[in-house]
């Protein structure tokens, strides 16, 4: 599953919200040890028989469970059924179904055999029941912001820009809320799915499409089947309007379910995914070893991805029209990622909870190997790089890898699992090297295959294939917390010729790491490489050199993950930005040089950055140029103006011109109007809110005339901003229209404050109503998990700010109906 966490930035107001949610209260106290799931009963087949109910958004279903117990003989199966009414349970016997007796109580079905089975002895329980999961209510997590399994899209048909879909989240055990089944990771089954649906939709299940049945009621019976096993959680079900774009890897089936105005743009979303499976095969050494991958995108899903075995669901956000993708694919490190849970996640599978690592910091290193092999190192790299930031910001130092306590399984989640689980592989592979690696992984798929794992199989499988006992590293990284925080001091002794390097382990509390790392010696272009363990408190290292080294290196590969502190000096950073070179390496040069502005040698460096190879590098020194002083100005002005005409990037053309709008130049005005009516939003986003700095009845007319055309992203923002700004009342529909046709996104949080602005203008009763209702709904359809950062800002902020407003302005209606619409406990002091 790829979390995709609501970002918002509230900047105006003090607030920075960097997409995680508020931290929860302290629930430590319910924290309890979660032992692996004990396998009473093993399931082995399932079939479902679903139809759906779209009046009431319920699914009538019948489900034959084959299962068997695991060791010990049994006279007793419990199920996880969440919310259901259980019309019927019986054993089949045959043709016949023998009516069991059961106790239900809203959560588990526990059911009272037909005799003792014994261990390996196979049987089949029937179960009619009708599923409810509007009505049920389970947590979600940061990752998933609801866990109610089965969702009803629009199912009358009453949002008209709506379309009607089903579609099915398990993680983490939620299938048991639309199929009884042991909602458990550490359960596999086969199993057989029968939808009956409207003949207008299309299908996908797990699976091969077997066949396809009309019935005379102008409904269609769609038939999937999964040979090879998978756990529940995995299960998916997906119907809709869908377009389907076929491809194929190796004569293997994979398609792209899309709305149908994005078809033609699927290939362009997706299109990879071929060279992904080639490429994923090749480095595990296991060909895909599904029947089939395909892709859906599902509106209003509730987190970012989730990698149901052959059938990954996206959210609809992956849907870029075709200017979107001129900026690139926005979505494509959700597509490896997902990909690559079909082998760690799917093919073997995290045996509880606890040991999440196993999928997901898999996953999330995937997309820096994918990066790596399709872009270059740079951009593996710097994949690697924000990964790593976001775990480090997250405040997470306290929690282990592999986490046995905790309060909620929805809690592990979070960006240990995700961003530091990868880079802890990332530092795993640096160590054993990528030969070692890539064939402890494939060892360790292969015994796995179809069956669930912790992760001591891991180490394992790196043990077999190394020859090396690694129990320090797992008791490190995967059973410990945290992080060594680095202060690194290099000194020269021209009396000894020996280079000196301190290495300090300054984290708090008693914990040390043990770190080996390489120390390069640089004088000139000549490298000299030393590998060292830093394992104390404080370690010093003496290293012979003739004359002092132009550069001192720690950490050379740029591998750990660690804070640092380092005590280079600005022509240290240069001489490691030109020789070292690493997309790393020539970030601390440029982040170090940004912070020295005021040097002019710094700022005659950033000319060469702004010219780096790598479009990141340069968007970085971009954004961070202090353009307010003139040395700076003078120097570079010249520089970001070639960037703004010629950069072959899009995003570093837009963020060019972005800064040149800052200058607020007349003589930009025609490059300005010009890259209005570039290909790429964020290209005519920038240039059109740069075009409003230096000629606003000029900006005005093309923000109008674009109002019209279809746009996103900065150029949606940028032209609904410019007309807010205008104070016109006449633009209220077109303003409100392009508000509400938002979705739950950062651009839609970004408007709040000019949305506020314009109704704080008006005195029509009719359009300060429809855009409180507007702000209302928005508010309250955030996730439960952001609302205590948010709701301070749209309440406490802009609600009660337009109350008192309006109060002052003698417009009581307005006042009383804003006020309305804040929480009690908001409207205190009115």
């Amino acid at each position: 599953m790829k979390k995709l966490l609501l970002i918002l930035v509230l900047a105006a107001h003090g607030y920075l919200l960097m997409g995680q949610p508020a931290a929860p209260k302290d629930t430590s106290w319910k924290k309890e040890f979660r032992e692996t799931a004990t396998r009473i009963n093993d399931l082995v087949h399932t079939k479902i028989d679903a139809k759906f109910d779209y009046d009431h958004s319920y699914m009538n279903g019948k489900v034959w469970i084959t299962l068997k117990p695991h060791f010990y003989s049994t006279d007793s199966l419990t199920l996880d059924a969440k919310g259901m009414d259980i019309h019927k349970v019986a054993m089949v016997k045959g043709t016949a179904l023998n009516e069991l007796k059961y106790k239900y109580d809203g959560w588990q079905l526990r059911i009272t055999l037909d005799k003792k089975y014994k261990g390996g002895q196979e049987y089949t329980v029937y179960i009619d029941y009708t599923a409810k999961p509007n009505e049920v209510e389970v947590k979600g997590s940061a990752a998933i912001n609801d866990a109610k399994g089965l969702y009803f899209i629009n199912p009358k048909g009453e949002e008209k820009d709506k379309p009607t879909q089903i579609w099915t989240q398990g993680e983490t055990e939620a299938t048991s809320v639309w199929c009884p089944t042991i909602d458990k990771p550490n359960q596999k089954t086969t199993d057989e799915i029968y939808m009956t649906v409207p003949a207008k939709y299309v299908t996908l299940s797990n699976g091969k499409l077997v066949s396809q049945t009309k019935n005379a009621d102008g409904t269609r019976t769609d038939y999937w089947k999964m040979d090879l096993p998978h756990a529940p959680y995995l299960f998916f079900m997906g119907v809709g309007d869908y377009a389907v774009i076929k491809d194929s890897w190796k004569g293997k089936e994979v398609s792209y379910y899309v709305e149908k105005e994005y078809a033609p743009v699927a290939r362009k979303i997706f299109g990879l995914t071929p060279e992904m499976i080639g490429f994923y095969s090749k480095i595990t050494g296991i060909d895909y070893p599904w029947v089939k991958y395909s892709q859906i995108t599902g509106r209003d899903y509730v987190s970012g991805a989730m990698e149901n075995t052959t059938a990954t669901l996206h959210s609809d956000a992956a849907q870029q029209d075709a200017r979107q993708l001129t900026d690139g694919n926005g979505w494509e490190s959700v597509v490896a990622h997902e990909l690559f849970h079909q082998w760690f996640g799917d093919y073997v599978t995290t045996e509880s909870w606890s040991n999440i690592t196993l999928n997901e910091s898999f996953a999330n290193y995937s997309e820096t190997l994918w990066d790596e092999y399709k872009y270059g190192k740079d951009a593996g790299d710097a994949q690697n790089f924000n990964d790593m930031q976001g775990y480090l910001g997250s405040g997470s130092g306290k929690k282990d890898l592999v986490r046995f306590y905790y309060s909620d399984k929805e809690d592990v989640f979070d960006a240990v699992s995700y961003n530091k689980g990868g880079r802890i592989l990332h530092m795993l592979r640096n160590y054993v090297g990528d030969s070692a690696f890539f064939a402890a992984l494939h060892l360790y798929l292969t015994t796995n295959k179809f069956k669930s794992a912790e992760a001591q199989n891991l180490r394992l499988a790196f043990e077999e294939v190394t020859g090396r006992d690694l129990n320090w590293y797992w008791n490190q990284w995967y059973y410990g917390s945290g992080n060594p925080n680095l202060d690194i001091d290099y000194s020269y002794n021209d009396a000894t010729k020996k280079e000196r390097v301190i290495v300090n382990q300054t984290q708090s509390g008693d914990k040390l790491f043990k770190l080996p790392v390489a120390v390069d010696i640089y004088n000139g272009a000549s490298k000299t490489r030393y590998n060292v363990w830093a394992n104390n408190k404080s370690d010093t290292f003496y290293f012979d050199a003739a004359q002092k080294p132009d550069l001192v290196n720690f950490d050379g590969d740029k591998i750990v993950l660690c804070t640092k502190k380092e005590n280079k000096t600005l022509d240290e950073y240069i001489h490691q930005y030109k020789y070292a070179g690493s997309y790393l390496d020539r970030r601390e040069a440029i982040d170090f040089a940004l912070k020295n502005q005021g040097d002019s040698k710094a700022v005659d460096f950033l000319q060469l950055a702004l010219k780096d190879k790598y479009d990141g590098l340069r968007n970085l020194a971009l954004s961070r140029l202090d353009l307010k002083k003139d040395n700076v100005k003078k120097e570079l002005e010249p520089v970001i103006l070639d960037l703004a005409k010629n950069d072959p990037k899009r995003p570093v053309r837009g963020a060019a011109i972005a800064r040149l709008g800052q200058f607020k130049n007349p003589a930009y005005a025609s490059l300005f109007k010009s890259a209005v009516n570039d290909s790429s939003y964020t290209v005519s986003g920038n240039a059109l809110e740069a075009l409003a700095g230096v000629d606003s009845v000029a900006a005005l007319n093309e923000a109008k005339r674009m109002a019209s055309q279809p746009s996103k992203g900065k150029l949606f923002s940028t032209i609904t901003s410019i007309i807010i700004e205008s104070g016109d009342e006449s633009s209220a529909d077109l303003i409100l229209n392009r508000f509400e046709k938002m979705g739950l996104s950062q651009a839609k949080f970004n408007l709040l404050q000019s949305i506020g602005e314009f109704l704080g203008k008006t005195s029509n009763m009719d359009i300060v109503k429809r855009g409180i209702d507007d702000i209302v709904a928005f508010r309250d359809a955030i996730p439960e998990a952001f609302k205590g950062q948010t709701d301070p800002f749209i309440n406490g902020v802009l609600l009660k700010g337009l109350v008192t407003k309006k109060t002052q302005a003698g417009l009581k209606d307005q006042a009383d109906y804003i006020k309305s619409k804040l929480p009690e406990e908001d409207k205190k002091g009115f």
